[in-house]
């Protein structure tokens, strides 16, 4: 006996509810536009509608994957971030909303000519500002060869291939330029906190994009001491952070000689942002003041 689409999306909810899964009901109506290779808007046209039996395996198949706590976006194998879609797989972050602010706080300044994202992934940041920034160009590093694969699909996908540069480098190692604007979302959890984790981030997402061991703050110390070199003069460094790492995160840019730092909330009023200028110009403005 067939049932109808939204029999089968209730169904669906049920099901994820009572495996305890949060959001039950955002999540199925994603696994079932997947299942009917749809859009979610077309769900409700479609509701009446019989579900088809390759449509009901295909949804049987996501669901249990969710339940065994596979993020959605890596059963659909993508993400929505910032409006558009990004292709993501087990080599990458899965980008969270919580990025969006650091993009928020890169589009409140003046568009760079050039920008330099550190440690990529599936190219979200640099891409999206790309796509916002018509004009302007990016060089994006990664350490893995793997996660610079992905963000040149995204990058085709997103048709921004003829502005990007993919470099493969540990932080600013293989960096030689100088930019207007560099951005990152490094790795920044404890080594101690990472067995605290919910299962959807530590069993999928790349552990060297989570932790880079010890305090999680070695990353930051990277960027503080290599970012001068590689900034023009007016530049701006924009970091995401871990909602608890606002003023540890600023002592290290503080130490590394770094000033006008800000600290910028995240949609829940979270720390979530550290922005800073480039410390050459305390020096010049020193020197005009004198």
């Amino acid at each position: 006996m067939s049932i109808s689409v939204d029999q089968a999306l209730r169904a669906g909810v049920q099901t994820l509810r009572e495996a305890g899964i949060e959001d039950a009901a955002v999540d199925a109506r994603h696994l079932m536009a997947h299942a009917l290779e749809v859009g979610r808007d077309r769900l409700i046209l479609m509701g009446p509608e019989a579900m088809p039996a390759a449509a009901m395996a295909r949804l049987e198949q996501a669901l249990a994957r969710r339940i065994a706590r596979e993020p959605v976006a890596r059963i659909v194998g993508e993400r929505i971030f910032w409006g558009r879609a990004f292709s993501v797989t087990p080599d990458v972050l899965d980008p969270r909303a919580d990025t969006e602010t650091l993009i928020a706080a890169a589009l409140d300044g003046a568009a760079p000519a050039r920008l330099l994202d550190l440690g990529t992934g599936s190219g979200a940041i640099a891409l999206t500002l790309l796509a916002e920034w018509l004009q302007a160009r990016a060089v994006a590093t990664d350490i893995s060869p793997a996660a610079l694969q992905v963000a040149a699909l995204n990058a085709q996908a997103l048709g921004v291939t003829d502005r990007l540069e993919l470099i493969r480098s540990d932080w600013c190692a293989a960096v030689t330029d100088r930019f207007d604007l560099i951005v990152s979302n490094p790795p920044y959890i404890a080594a101690a906190e990472m067995e605290g984790l919910a299962p959807e981030v530590l069993l999928h997402d790349p552990a060297i994009a989570l932790s880079p061991g010890g305090d999680g703050l070695s990353a930051y110390r990277h960027i503080a001491a290599q970012a001068p070199a590689h900034l023009a003069p007016a530049g701006r460094v924009i970091v995401e952070i871990g909602w608890t790492q606002g003023a540890a995160v600023s002592a290290v840019f503080a130490q590394a000689g770094w000033r006008d730092l800000r600290v910028i909330p995240d949609m829940e009023g979270r720390d979530r942002v550290v922005l800073a200028q480039n410390p050459a110009d305390q020096g010049r403005k020193l020197r005009n003041q004198g």
